[in-house]
């Protein structure tokens, strides 16, 4: 069967749609699409273009790429727009898991492992070996990941806790002050609140919520991954806001009257 046959019957299922209802919407017969979903009749262009706006994929990826391939996130994600063609991006391929019920699971990268992933994120051996869990009250149509942080930069999210991402697969679509997760090519993985310059610059912007820690940029071709934050796990409780404010103000002072003896050593 033509990646084009397939793909159709695909898309078609996933509406849980009867070709007499599809065709029907079209306004074509039924035996016409049966033809093209069993590879005995070829279509025409704009029978493409039809089949494409419906779907709401591209011509190329209807006769390029193999949709039962990719995860059913990144189905969804194609359905809502966001082909690669249309884009103008790269596809990224993401490696997943899936549990018995042929469900995406949610895969945990913790502090151990987060020096073997920045090598081994695209390595299905590698993912299968992670821990799963599943959140009940996330959506079935996205794919999420967790990774567990270190250090006080996020604070008040907490040092160790797990951070849980969706997987973002349009870069473009990143909103500035939203906090993601990025698997850098150097740095392995990062939690930080982001500053979209990818138009104008084709760069992030991280910043921290520790406002001790100065905001860096990124190149988009140090990037591997990126999923946006969508909650945290931690055992530990939150400081009082009065305690940390007291603190954060108290090292901005002291790192203040730094800068000025620096300043008058240098006259």
């Amino acid at each position: 069967m033509s990646i084009f046959s397939q793909n159709i019957k695909l898309l078609r299922k996933r509406k849980r749609f009867t070709q007499d209802e599809i065709a029907q919407s079209l306004s074509m017969k039924r035996s016409t699409l049966s033809g093209y979903e069993n590879e005995v009749a070829h279509p025409n262009m704009q029978a493409l273009v039809t089949l494409s706006d419906y779907f709401n994929v591209s011509i190329d990826t209807l006769i390029k790429v193999d949709l039962s391939k990719l995860a059913d996130s990144q189905i969804n994600q194609l359905e809502r727009g966001y082909d690669v063609f249309i884009r103008g991006s790269k596809l990224r391929i993401l490696t997943t898991t899936v549990g018995l019920d042929n469900e995406e699971n949610i895969e945990l990268v913790a502090e151990k492992a987060k020096a073997g992933y920045t090598s081994g994120f695209a390595d299905p051996e590698y993912i299968k070996i992670l821990p799963t869990f599943r959140l009940p009250f996330l959506s079935k149509q996205k794919k999420y990941r967790s990774f567990q942080i270190s250090g006080d930069s996020m604070l008040p999210i907490p040092d160790g806790a797990y951070v849980t991402g969706e997987y973002v697969q349009n870069w473009n679509t990143i909103k500035d002050k939203g906090a993601y997760i990025i698997l850098t090519l150097d740095d392995g993985v990062v939690f930080k609140v982001v500053e979209n310059l990818i138009k104008k610059e084709n760069k992030l912007r991280l910043h921290s919520l520790n406002s001790l820690y100065e905001p860096y940029e990124l190149l988009i071709s140090e990037i591997r991954e990126i999923w946006r934050f969508v909650n945290y796990i931690s055992s530990d409780m939150p400081e009082a806001n009065e305690m940390r404010q007291d603190i954060a103000q108290s090292l901005d002072s002291l790192r203040r009257e730094v800068k000025q003896m620096q300043t008058k050593l240098k006259l």
